[in-house]
Formats: C-alpha cells, structure tokens, sequence
C-alpha cells in the first residue's frame, strides 16, 4: 500500500494520484477524491478489518462462492484470511470433503462478507489472468458484419468488416 497524501486528489476506481486542481481521472473519467477522503475510507477499512471475527459459527448463514478442487479452494482461502475474511472449504454431498474421493469442494463464506470476499476474488482474478495490465476500453465492441468498418474488443484496432480477421492481432470473427 502506498502513501496518500492529504493534499493529491485520487481516482476511486483505478487509485491513480492526481494534483489537487485535477478533476476528473483520465482513465476512468469519474470525479476524483480529495486525499483526506481517501485517508477516511482507508482508516474505515481498517476498523472494519480489524473488527471482524475471523471464527464462522453454526448459526451463520453460509454462500459458496467457489467450486474447484481442493488444492484451487485451499489457495483462495488462504488469500481470504489475509484479508480477514473467514471462509470454509467443503465437500459435495456424497464425497468424504477431504478432497481425497474425487469431486469437486466448495468455498464457503459468511454471506455478511460477501462483497468483501468477491472483491478480494475478483482482484485476485484480475492479477493472474494479467487483465490489470491491459487496455480494456474496448472490450464491449461488437463485429457487425452489416457495418463498414469494426473495432476489434482485444486490441481496439479499425478495420473494415470484410475481413473476418483482425489484421493487428489476428482474432477470429
């Protein structure tokens, strides 16, 4: 974690420090932060960190949130707890929910820390698949056939829709 300076304005979404005239983030185009603000939200994150129970009890509402083997859940736990999120890895019905018999295992969490642990998994999602280091701006484009020219979603290349090929990447319409 970096160092927030009082007097820098910050982009909510990306995190991206700007000079304290700046308005608006140029990546994200949403109003900015003043740094006080951000040390707030961060000084809340921290009590609510520190203020949750890291011990799941019988009477709390349980959410899977993830299936896999038990390996995959075991690693995805182990990032939870960093966080101070509790979680559980179970079996499927049938299975011994030790992993050892084959089938799948769940991860288990509170459904009071759901946000907090989808956030925590998406991240980590963004990280290992690299998509935090790519252009995504143009991942909503749509090759329309009907229409002279396309904008290819992986590299935002323009070309002309004769071509069902994008001639800078080379990804398949």
């Amino acid at each position: 974690m970096r160092y927030t300076d009082p007097d820098l304005k910050y982009c909510p979404q990306c995190d991206e420090e700007y000079r304290e005239e700046i308005i608006s983030c140029a990546s994200c185009d949403v109003d900015l932060i003043p740094g006080t603000e951000k040390l707030l939200m961060e000084k809340e994150a921290e009590m609510k960190l520190a203020a949750r129970s890291m011990d799941i009890s019988a009477d709390d509402e349980l959410a899977n949130i993830r299936k896999g083997t038990l390996l995959d859940m075991k690693q995805l736990q182990g990032l939870l707890a960093k966080e101070n999120i509790p979680s559980l890895v179970a079996g499927e019905k049938g299975n011994c929910g030790k992993g050892c018999c084959g089938g799948d295992m769940y991860l288990q969490i509170r459904i009071a820390d759901g946000d907090d642990a989808i956030a925590v998994l998406a991240r980590e999602f963004q990280r290992t698949t690299a998509l935090d280091s790519h252009d995504l701006s143009n991942v909503h484009a749509v090759f329309d056939t009907g229409a002279a020219k396309s904008t290819c979603p992986a590299c935002g290349f323009s070309f002309s829709t004769s071509s069902s090929t994008c001639p800078d990447c080379g990804l398949c319409f």
